[in-house]
């Protein structure tokens, strides 16, 4: 079940009531979701976007369940495209945005795409393999080392990224990388008595960025989220790497019309953590449109 990070400040940022409108941009499990539909009763509304098909059939069953169809509005689609989405859809006044940019432990779980090392799958990695092209598979054996080794370091922050470039190169010539165990098993070569758990998390992590264009996408949904909220309305970005929050930062620092409501960003308390392990590199910041 997707726990969502963070949920108690992210209320608070947003104070629900009855009758705003919401967009939860990165829906997932619904868990941040749900608890503002309570809130925004009796005709509050969200605008759930996902790029994940599963996410988003995962979700329509239990939308009838409680009867929500005229209050929470699905779309699979990427949040690149929420201009486009919101405009589709007749969405307005839109108070607040949610973006968490977590990987669901749905998609994790039920994907069967190779998103962690801890499973035997394909190296697969698309969110939307429907409308993707690139996968991990391709990148591991069709990217130069170097390009690899600049994937690993800037998307992982993998301190050992030049010997797991180079041994992917080596071992892919005698055979094609396609599991995520051959993958597991050419980093602890690659490393050796370096070997840690954590250069495996890094790896993949950077190798799913690669595959979703997770930062340029990022980088232009941030932008137009700011053209389509109301004033006074609120965007909260959860991220969970450094380069997701330096992009984040920047944008929050650099647009006029922008507010930061928070000096640094909120992370979650040892409680949390130990409640959810997945929490613990979150960084929660948020923003209010000036008029």
């Amino acid at each position: 079940m997707h726990v969502p990070v963070l949920l108690n400040q992210v209320l608070d940022y947003f104070n629900p009531s009855f009758g705003k409108n919401y967009i939860d941009a990165t829906i997932g499990g619904g868990g941040h979701t749900f608890p503002i539909l309570k809130r925004t009763e009796p005709d509050g509304q969200v605008l759930g976007i996902d790029n994940s098909p599963l996410a988003i059939e995962s979700l329509k069953s239990k939308v009838e369940e409680l009867n929500l169809q005229k209050r929470l509005i699905l779309v699979c689609d990427n949040f690149s495209h929420i201009k486009e989405i919101v405009k589709k859809n007749n969405f307005s006044p839109i108070h607040g945005i949610l973006l968490d940019l977590g990987l669901s432990t749905d998609l994790i779980e039920t994907s069967k795409g190779g998103f962690t090392f801890m499973k035997q799958e394909i190296l697969d990695m698309r969110f939307n393999p429907q409308v993707q092209d690139l996968t991990a598979t391709m990148i591991l054996n069709q990217y130069s080392k170097e390009d690899l080794r600049e994937i690993f370091k800037e998307y992982g922050g993998e301190r050992f990224s030049h010997q797991i470039a180079n041994m992917i190169v080596t071992e892919r010539k005698q055979e094609k990388i396609i599991m995520t165990d051959q993958l597991v098993d050419i980093i602890k070569k690659s490393l050796g008595r370096y070997f840690h758990i954590k250069s495996l998390a890094r790896v993949f992590q950077a190798l799913r960025i690669e595959v979703n264009d997770e930062l340029e996408v990022l980088k232009k949904g941030l932008k137009d989220c700011l053209n389509i909220l109301a004033p006074q309305g609120r965007i909260i970005v959860l991220s969970y790497h450094s380069g997701e929050d330096r992009i984040v930062k920047n944008f929050f620092k650099q647009t006029e019309n922008l507010k930061i409501l928070t000096k640094k960003p909120i992370i979650p308390d040892k409680q949390e953590i130990e409640k959810n392990s997945r929490s613990r590199s979150a960084k929660l910041r948020v923003s209010e449109k000036i008029k």
